[in-house]
């Protein structure tokens, strides 16, 4: 989906310290965008979903306290990249 290149360039990072932390965030990210849109990705995943993908990376490492001073809210652009690639069942 994305590398851990792209999402260390996505959220500026230039150390190699946070290596494994961002690592599983972008299988978090993953496996909640696939559950999502019940669809599976790989490499060749549309531009939205790595994009939705480097959203969520960025929002988990920014916010990868146990607590929060401030209240989190939805990102909606990423809902709205991830509700164009949603399977909808009728």
């Amino acid at each position: 989906m994305i590398t851990l290149d792209e999402a260390k360039n996505h959220i500026r990072v230039d150390i190699n310290d946070d290596d494994a932390a961002i690592t599983a965030m972008i299988a978090a990210a993953k496996g909640y965008i696939e559950s999502y849109t019940e669809t599976t990705y790989g490499d060749d995943a549309p531009e939205m979903v790595k994009a939705a993908a480097k959203l969520m990376v960025a929002d988990l490492y920014e916010n990868r306290e146990s607590q929060s001073d401030r209240l989190l809210s939805e990102n909606k652009t990423f809902i709205n990249l991830l509700n164009l690639c949603r399977e909808m069942s009728v």
